[in-house]
């Protein structure tokens, strides 16, 4: 017994085909929003590349665009055997291959929802690398006179005036490292030499942060050195009294505007797949394809029809694929030693999913790490 099934005469079938068409040409504007979002998405973190500290952080985007391209690709397919099936001669060329693209579309709106789950999910290892970035970073700030490095200051005094942000977790980051390059340093001055010799590591340090920390709209002139020395400023009590520079840290800022970003991405991919399966896309096509396959009298093309969402119920459709799948690998086994290794994998035919398998593996598994 088929599941859902609805009968159609020519005029339904008319009707059913315009509407999916459109959802059709509806959903090709959906992946066009994907890939536009995959590729802003990308372009953001290209901007502060400097401060992530791997590559990795660029998977998700480029999953994204490779999405959109094929909700597009797929879409207009879609779009063009609607369009086809009102003209029984063109429709009978798409034919053979509709079963194979159903289950493609079933497929892709399977890697739809796992590419809107890494959007949620990719927070976490964001959060490590910014960590890492930021501290990097803020070491490099002094290095305005080394090559590769000569731009991180300014981009880290762009990021803390943008996100009104300063040091990575909060503005003491910048206490306990030294971000004055030693060409500005005086070093016949004794306050230096005692600050240098104060640390193991040789570093000036101070209790200063960068002028890109100082928070504008404070009404005080903004204290950005000596902020720990009470006496160095009037009327100031540093432990007490509101500070003029950004108490955020940059690390929570960024994760703050790159997490809600993902999240935004992530509910407008899960409306992309709902709109490919239960707004009619997916799941038109299957009625338009089943109507047209199963005329009353094929040599009529006016007669009536019947369209089903599947041709059995669920429970025996889950049993004839678990069947067919155990006959395969059935029919798949071979003798053991070399004739094994070669049928494996240099029969197309036989081994399609293996060698998909193999490939999706080689091109996506190194960039997840």
């Amino acid at each position: 017994m088929a599941l859902l099934p609805v009968k159609f005469d020519l005029k339904k079938r008319v009707k059913l085909a315009q509407t999916v068409w459109f959802m059709y040409w509806f959903a090709v504007l959906a992946g066009v929003l994907v890939l536009s979002m995959g590729l802003f998405f990308k372009i953001e973190l290209r901007k502060r590349s400097e401060l992530m500290d791997n590559n990795e952080s660029h998977f998700l985007p480029n999953l994204l665009i490779l999405m959109g391209l094929i909700a597009c690709s797929i879409n207009v397919f879609g779009g063009k055997v609607c369009y086809d099936s009102l003209d029984p001669e063109k429709f009978a060329k798409w034919k053979p291959m509709l079963k194979t693209y159903l289950v493609f579309c079933v497929g892709f709106n399977a890697l739809l929802l796992v590419t809107a789950l890494l959007c949620f999910l990719m927070r976490i290892p964001m959060q490590f690398t910014l960590a890492e970035g930021l501290r990097n970073g803020m070491r490099y700030y002094k290095d305005t006179d080394t090559p590769g490095r000569c731009y991180m200051k300014r981009t880290l005094d762009l990021m803390q005036i943008e996100f009104h942000c300063c040091g990575n977790d909060n503005y003491r980051d910048w206490f306990e490292i030294q971000w004055v390059s030693n060409r500005y340093l005086d070093f016949s001055s004794k306050e230096v030499r005692d600050r240098i010799g104060s640390n193991v590591d040789g570093q000036y340090l101070m209790d200063g942060v960068p002028f890109s920390c100082c928070n504008p709209s404070s009404p005080r002139p903004c204290i950005q050195a000596q902020m720990t020395n009470n006496s160095a400023h009037y009327s100031y009590d540093h432990y007490t009294e509101d500070l003029n520079v950004w108490k955020r840290g940059c690390r929570d800022a960024l994760l703050s505007y790159y997490g809600g970003m993902m999240s935004t991405i992530g509910a407008l991919v899960i409306l992309v797949t709902m709109l490919e399966v239960s707004a009619g896309v997916t799941v038109g096509m299957q009625y338009v394809h089943s109507s047209l396959s199963n005329l009353a009298n094929p040599e009529d093309p006016e007669s009536e029809s019947e369209g089903w969402l599947l041709e059995k119920t669920v429970k025996e459709t889950f049993t004839d694929i678990m069947d067919k799948m155990k006959s395969m690998g059935k029919g798949s086994k071979v003798e053991e030693g070399e004739a094994a290794v070669e049928t494996f994998w240099f029969s197309p035919v036989k081994q399609a999913p293996a060698w998909f398998l193999f490939c999706f593996l080689f091109v996506f598994a190194p960039a997840s790490f």
